[in-house]
Order: C-alpha cells, then structure tokens, then sequence
C-alpha cells in the first residue's frame, strides 16, 4: 500500500493560509507545525530576556528593535521560524524583500541574536533551530533551557538548567554554557550584566 505523500508548502503558501485564530505556527521542513501553547512560566522567561536586551541596546544606542510577530526564513529548507525573542537591525530592514508586507526576515544581516526559551518540543531548538540559525549566518543564538528539558549531551548529566550562548565563528557555532550564577558572556552585548540564575528565577 502506498502512502499519498504530503505537499510541502513554500513561504507564500504558508503566509496565505496562516490563521487569525490566537494560535502560533511555524513551517518545518515545507510542514505546517502548530506550536504548543506557552506556559506561564515560559513567557515570563520570554519576557524577562526581551526587557533586557531592550535596555541593553537602548543603552547603546543601537538600531534594533523587538518585533512583537516576525518570522525567520531559513535559506536551503523550506523552514519558517518565529523565534520567542527576534532582535532586528533596522539599518538592514530596507534590504529585505520580504519583511515589508510579510514581517519575513531572510538575511542574517538582519538579525543580530535570536533567542529560543526552551520547552517540551526541545529538539526543535537544539536540533533543527540550531542548524538552520547557523547556516542562515545569525551571529548570536541564545538557549534558555530553565526547566532542563534538553537531552544530556547539552546540559549535562545529570541535568540541570542551562542558558547556552551560540556565537558564529566562521560558519559554525561555538557554544558556550552558563548554569547557576555564571555570568552570561555575549559578543552581540559585551558588557551584559545577566546571570544564568537571574533568567532561570524569571519563570518563578
């Protein structure tokens, strides 16, 4: 017996039939993937990470901004993300095709950090974000992993909570990892005076 496969879906065909119905999707691999809703405890992790770096580059003057909806386009697979903190450059704004009419960013020009707080579906960061940030060229990856739910070979045996930074050198990341009261280390935020335990306190 033969199995119908599956039509993947580009970009267009994903912005077009995208719902206004509360719900949050993303495009996997041309699969539309409807994201688990957030708890409350993830979005006070979201939260506390976009207040600040919101006050990190206001600080420094810089032209960023933190969109409330955008997606991220991957390059070679038909993959469309909508990262939990997208960080833009507005200077690079005006070369994006995409972003004008369909908040879709395309370049790594345009995104200095993203930052994805961990929850059940852990794979998709540590896996599949991870490699598709990295061949987009995004220079700066942030894994909140608070609750630990990540495989052991990221946040080690036994495992705990992890707040991992992915800086890009050359075309691969470097990760480096913060638990407790490490002091985050950021090239994007140099002078980021953020502990590992202050996000992971965020979600109490």
């Amino acid at each position: 017996m033969t199995q119908a496969l599956r039509k993947l879906l580009t970009l267009e065909e994903f912005i077009e039939w995208f719902p206004n119905d509360g719900k949050r999707y993303e495009l996997h691999k041309g699969v539309i993937v409807e994201m688990a809703p957030p708890t409350g405890d993830h979005e006070k992790v979201v939260g506390f990470l976009a207040a600040e770096i919101t006050l990190e580059y206001r600080r420094l003057k810089l032209p960023f901004t933190i969109p409330k909806t955008a997606f991220v386009k991957t390059p070679n697979s038909e993959s469309v993300y909508s990262p939990d903190v997208l960080l833009l450059n507005l200077n690079n704004l005006p070369n994006e095709p995409l972003f004008q009419k369909q908040s879709t960013v395309t370049q790594a020009a345009s995104v200095p950090l993203v930052v994805e707080v961990v929850s059940t579906n852990w794979r998709d960061d540590y896996y599949d974000k991870f490699g598709d940030y990295e061949e987009m060229g995004i220079a700066e990856f942030w894994i909140a992993d608070y609750r630990a739910l990540g495989g052991k070979k990221f946040i080690g045996d036994p495992k705990q909570p992890t707040f991992s930074v992915c800086q890009l050198v050359g075309d691969e990341y470097q990760v480096t990892k913060f638990t407790g009261n490490d002091l985050i280390v950021s090239p994007t935020f140099p002078k980021l005076n953020l502990t590992a335990q202050q996000v992971f306190d965020a979600a109490l």
